[in-house]
C-alpha cells in the first residue's frame, strides 16, 4: 500500500485577538513536522480575527486542529490541500 502525506494545507481560521498574531504563529510552529507557516489577517472585529493560514511540512490535520484549539482558534474551512506520495 502506497503511503501519502499531507504536505500543504490552507485553512480559514477564526481566533481571538489574544494571543497576538506573532505569538500564535510561533506557537503553531512548535508542532512536529511544520516547516513553514504563512498567516494573513483577512478580517478583524472587536473580539476575533479571521486568518488565512498556509502550513507546509509533514502535517497531521487532527493534531493541528487540536493544537489550535488550545489557543481558542477554530478552523472554519480547509481551502486547499496538497498530498504527496511518501515513497
Amino acid at each position: 500500500m502506497e503511503q501519502t502525506r499531507l504536505e500543504r494545507v490552507v485553512l480559514d481560521v477564526l481566533k481571538p485577538h489574544d494571543p497576538p498574531l506573532t505569538e500564535f504563529a510561533t506557537y503553531l510552529g512548535t508542532l512536529d513536522g511544520i516547516e513553514r507557516i504563512e498567516v494573513t489577517v483577512m478580517e478583524r472585529d472587536q473580539k476575533t480575527e479571521s486568518l488565512m493560514i498556509c502550513l507546509l511540512g509533514d502535517l497531521d490535520y487532527e493534531e493541528l486542529r487540536a493544537h489550535m484549539a488550545v489557543k481558542g482558534a477554530a478552523i472554519h474551512s480547509v481551502d486547499a490541500v496538497v498530498v504527496e506520495s511518501a515513497t
